[in-house]
């Protein structure tokens, strides 16, 4: 066109010069992003040299992620980058535990194959504020540790027991987090844990229950696994002897109970999901330790 200046650049040129399409650089120019210079006499848009440096930062703001809006405050002056992307980072950092918490979801729904309901009741579950999560948990040590006549000490540990999500969970966390979540609200696995802590729970002023060294010391579970580890059987003598060992002359029908009532309840299931929810480091399963010395007991009991 003859009736462009010499220095100035159509939006067409402006494209080639910046790579970037003219539909983009319009609309930057309609937003107040990129404003021509000036116009021709037919009324096209004009740029100039310093357009081109504005389109590159408009571009790199852009791809950070902000918007056209705080795009033009900083471009106008009436904010900073550095205020900008202050603001940025902190919104940033919200999305990231969003994407966080809907990614666990989504990982949990793949690979339990779950419902529409249940996904949605695991999103509802994984995005609880803070409060919310320690009300669930809350309900739930008041209907299964209250009224416990235990020793102080471990009373108020019950009492204390936090589990608590981090303000940035990993996803294997999060995981934890909806599995326990729907397991502490089961009213059945509250009553099957209360069952069996107020038969295991040490009480003051009284001897420890006689199955409690199972649950309150690992040493138990720590000799089981040794043994099975050298192929002993749960039924025969040599698994008799390691009763003995363990037991002495202790009402073992007691520990039975004891034992059955911790693996009905999912005792070793709940304690491994508190620990990975706080993103503690847990020791091992010992499902099939458990398992093994409840066969064992059962099969040394008078016929």
């Amino acid at each position: 066109m003859d009736d462009e200046r010499s220095d100035t650049l159509t939006i067409g040129q402006l494209a080639h010069r910046t790579g970037l399409p003219v539909r983009t650089l319009r609309f930057w120019s309609d937003e107040g992003a990129v404003p021509p210079v000036a116009r021709s006499a037919s009324g096209y848009r004009l740029y100039d040299a310093e357009s081109v440096a504005r389109v590159e930062l408009v571009r790199t703001l852009r791809e950070l992620g902000l918007g056209l809006d705080d795009v033009c405050r900083v471009l106008s002056g009436r904010a900073t980058v550095a205020e900008v992307a202050d603001a940025h980072v902190a919104a940033l950092d919200a999305r990231i535990r969003s994407l966080k918490v809907s990614r666990a979801v989504l990982s949990t729904v793949a690979k339990r194959g779950s419902t529409a309901e249940e996904t949605a009741l695991m999103n509802r579950l994984a995005r609880l504020s803070a409060a919310e999560r320690k009300q669930v948990i809350d309900e739930f040590k008041e209907e299964v540790f209250g009224g416990l006549h235990v020793d102080p000490r471990l009373r108020d540990r019950l009492r204390t027991l936090s589990i608590e999500l981090p303000d940035d969970p990993t996803p294997d966390q999060v995981d934890a987090w909806i599995e326990l979540a729907e397991l502490v609200r089961d009213p059945g696995f509250r009553m099957r844990l209360r069952a069996w802590l107020e038969l295991n729970t040490p009480v003051a002023g009284r001897d420890r229950p006689p199955g409690a060294s199972i649950w309150w010391a690992r040493q138990v579970v720590q000799t089981v696994a040794e043994v099975r580890e050298r192929g002993v059987a749960p039924v025969g003598s040599a698994a008799a002897e390691v009763l003995s060992e363990l037991f002495g002359d202790t009402d073992r029908a007691a520990v039975l109970r004891s034992l059955e009532a911790g693996i009905e309840a999912g005792a070793e299931r709940y304690r491994r999901l508190v620990a990975r929810a706080r993103g503690q480091a847990s020791s091992p399963d010992a499902t099939e330790e458990l398992e093994w010395l409840a066969r064992a007991l059962r099969a040394a009991e008078p016929a």
